[in-house]
């Protein structure tokens, strides 16, 4: 048996604990109990929970069942308990109080409990089993990407002290009077709120630097279970006349009590809170701020955490990126803070309750469909507080919630004429995959250039043609001055076997940008596949999965989720910046492990995407010019990708349309002076075309992470200052 606990929370009279546990079959099953002091067993709530991760590990695939777990029980400070875990006929007793779980709750702890973990035999043999499959090479990558996560675990709490406003920085935002000073209604529908809760929510609006705010409480409580609320409410509506509380006599449900407490609203601005949740001191402060500067927007959202029961502790921060539609048709990543102008509120109406569960899901789609400016606030404006019956800790807890988001999703392909065939659980629940009905039966033209290395274009084009459930499709191989006479010969055999192959030649110098703009002339289809030829295909429905995208109007590029061969992640989006101008996200993770809120495996905008697998309108392609081929080898993607937003066109990535990448086979490494003098010159033409991305940061990542590494981990404060972008590459005339 093995096993580990993750996290460890004190909560409001209870301990909450995630971890995992696997025997020695994957069919092996595990029993809990926890015992009081005096040996006895307690009551605990059990769910379980899926643990890919370890099953990867551990059974080196993943398998359908549950292999982690979530507990709650009961607490009194200063008592001690004991979890006892049965799992193949063992049994495991772990000893929980308040002073040891501060102590594994420290930094020090978790990074020795991360240590260990890469020194046991399991990761050890898994290492191992790699090296030998993958190389060394491989393996010394692999190794590099765990030991930078050793630091990884920033300590949130010590983070967002360091990064939240100072006294004297609060006291000016008390001073500061804007040219417009909107009325910000907070609504709040309340039921059966613990009193604790309700004040800390209360008190935390109280303490806010801008003062033109009111509170419309709806109080849904039955009559006689609502009486906490009602005198709450009764001491906070005496103490100050911006507070204002409805009795409804009834539970309402979660949409009617929000719409009761928005009908009391008559605020410019309307912000979305819950009743057991907090604020910061600045939040309505930076809302305000950020009317002013942007009149026309009527939709508001920021960045958020998590709260514990006790208001203790801060965790899971979500750092956003700014408005990205796919990515919240993947998921409602934009929760809290919410804030819509009273004129669009009006517009689109509340709350529906045919969407309880997901009622705000419902909701924010109405508000962004209809929006003519929607601004992010990179600044964590929101503490959402987390208990164990809470979708933002439980997600099975509330399985009706996401079966609610799916036909909130619809309804939004609905009402914006998109022709979506289904929506289904993602990776995860809340996460979701979209399947779009394919219109017609489109030519697609998949563009290859080749030098030599005929085995490897062999095997992507026979995986294609053999795999792929989609059929119309025809090669364009654009043959680039190769020496091997097996070489040609693979030509004539491919086109005679593969009518839809044809081979064009390129008698010129490598130039990656003018190979595929010669091969796109040849093209007959509506839609472009650049493809490089050191791919193979995973995922049969590529073809639909990317041609469902790009389908859309709205949508001018469409990438694909990349993997090396150790099933890696080689390409899930490009972040403008990592790296000072470019580089893709989430390298070296493998695919069964979890993402930064699960983004590798979500649909999303993106700046850019790679061009070793790109689909793109052939309108699109003609309208911006192609590839600029000024830009010979590197960042002729990152650079198109660009124009064909800055033509006002969607570049969306793609996580269920699937290939392994096996890298740069077919091109060296720059490893000579001219090369990397060739390198720095189409760096500095990058950072000359786009200079204000550059500058101001990519607006589909978020300043608080860093730029360092593709994980989307913390920025560390003592090595990058928040927002602050690394340094261009010096620009020298020609």
């Amino acid at each position: 048996m093995k096993y580990k606990i993750d996290v460890v929370r004190i909560r409001e009279n209870s301990i909450q604990l995630n971890g995992w546990v696997i025997g020695k079959t994957p069919e092996s099953k595990a029993a809990f109990e926890v015992l009081d002091q005096n040996k006895k067993p307690l009551e605990i709530k059990y769910v379980a929970t899926r643990r890919d991760d370890v099953s990867q590990i551990y059974y080196k695939q993943v398998y359908d069942r549950d292999y982690g777990f979530d507990i709650q029980f009961p607490y009194e400070r200063g008592a001690d308990y004991w979890l006892v875990i049965h799992c193949d006929g063992k049994t495991a007793r772990v000893k929980y109080n308040e002073e040891l779980i501060a102590k594994r709750a420290s930094v020090a702890h978790k990074r020795m409990e991360k240590i260990k973990d890469l020194m046991n035999m399991e990761t050890v043999h898994v290492a191992l089993e790699f090296g030998k499959k993958h190389g060394l090479k491989a393996l010394l990558l692999k190794s590099r990407h765990k030991l930078q996560g050793l630091d990884n675990d920033y300590d949130y709490g010590e983070w967002y002290e360091l990064t939240r406003p100072k006294e004297e920085e609060l006291a000016a935002q008390r001073e500061t009077r804007f040219a417009y000073e909107p009325l910000l209604s907070i609504v709040i529908p309340a039921y059966k709120t613990p009193e604790k809760y309700l004040r800390e929510m209360l008190d935390s609006i109280l303490a806010q630097t801008y003062r033109n705010w009111e509170v419309c409480v709806a109080n849904g409580s039955p009559k006689g279970e609502g009486a906490i609320v009602s005198r709450v409410m009764a001491e906070y509506t005496k103490k100050d006349s911006r507070f204002h509380v409805s009795e409804l006599g009834d539970n309402l449900g979660i949409s009617g009590n929000t719409n009761a407490a928005l009908e009391m609203a008559k605020g410019d601005f309307i912000i979305l809170a819950d009743h057991d949740d907090t604020i910061p001191e600045h939040a309505l402060y930076e809302v305000a701020k950020t009317i002013n500067e942007h009149p026309d927007c009527d939709v508001i959202y920021s960045d958020e955490d998590k709260l514990d029961m006790d208001g203790g502790a801060l965790f899971d921060p979500h750092f956003k990126p700014d408005f990205n539609p796919d990515l919240l048709t993947s998921v409602n990543y934009i929760c809290h803070l919410f804030v819509v102008k009273r004129t669009l509120l009006d517009q689109v109406g509340g709350f529906r309750h045919e969407f309880d569960g997901a009622q705000d899901y419902d909701f924010i789609f109405r508000c962004t469909e209809n929006a003519k400016e929607i601004c992010h606030i990179p600044k964590v404006l929101y503490h959402w507080r987390c208990h164990q019956e809470s979708t933002a800790s439980n997600p099975e807890s509330k399985l009706y919630a996401f079966e609610a988001g799916a036909r909130a999703i619809m309804a939004h392909y609905e009402r914006c004429g998109i022709p979506a065939e289904k929506v289904e659980k993602g990776v995860d629940y809340g996460i979701y995959h979209t399947t779009f009905h394919i219109q017609g039966d489109p030519l697609v033209s998949v563009i290859i250039p080749n030098k030599d290395h005929s085995v490897d274009l062999d095997l992507c084009i026979r995986s294609i043609i053999e795999r792929a459930t989609y059929k119309n499709l025809e090669f364009i191989v654009v043959e680039n001055n190769s020496t091997e006479q097996e070489t040609f010969a693979y030509y004539e055999k491919i086109q005679k076997e593969f009518p839809q192959v044809k081979v064009v030649r390129w008698e010129r110098e490598f130039n990656y940008s003018a190979i595929n703009n010669f091969g796109a002339a040849f093209a007959k289809g509506e839609y472009l596949m650049l493809l490089n030829n050191d791919t193979e295909i995973i995922a049969p429905r590529l073809f639909e999965e990317m041609l469902g995208f790009c389908q859309r109007k709205e949508v001018g590029i469409v990438g694909a989720r990349l993997l090396y061969e150790d099933d890696t992640i080689q390409h899930a989006g490009v972040v403008i910046g990592f790296g000072g101008v470019a580089g893709h996200t989430f390298i070296g993770l493998h695919e069964a492990e979890n993402s930064y809120f699960h983004r590798a495996m979500c649909a999303q905008d993106y700046s850019a995407v790679t061009a070793a697998c790109l689909m793109v309108k052939k309108s699109v392609f003609e309208e911006v010019g192609g590839l600029t081929e000024e830009l010979a080898v590197a960042f002729n993607d990152v650079d198109f990708c660009l124009k064909v937003r800055a033509a006002g066109y969607l570049v969306v990535y793609a996580p269920y349309a699937v290939m392994h990448h096996y890298e740069s086979k077919s091109r060296g490494l720059e490893d000579t002076p001219e090369k990397v003098a060739r390198f720095n010159r189409e760096w500095a033409l990058v950072a000359k075309r786009w200079p204000d991305i550059l500058q101001n940061g990519d607006p589909y990542y978020n300043p608080n992470l860093t730029l360092r590494k593709s994980d989307f981990s913390l920025r560390d404060l003592l090595k990058e200052k928040i927002g602050e972008q690394n340094k261009l590459p010096e620009i020298k005339e020609q």
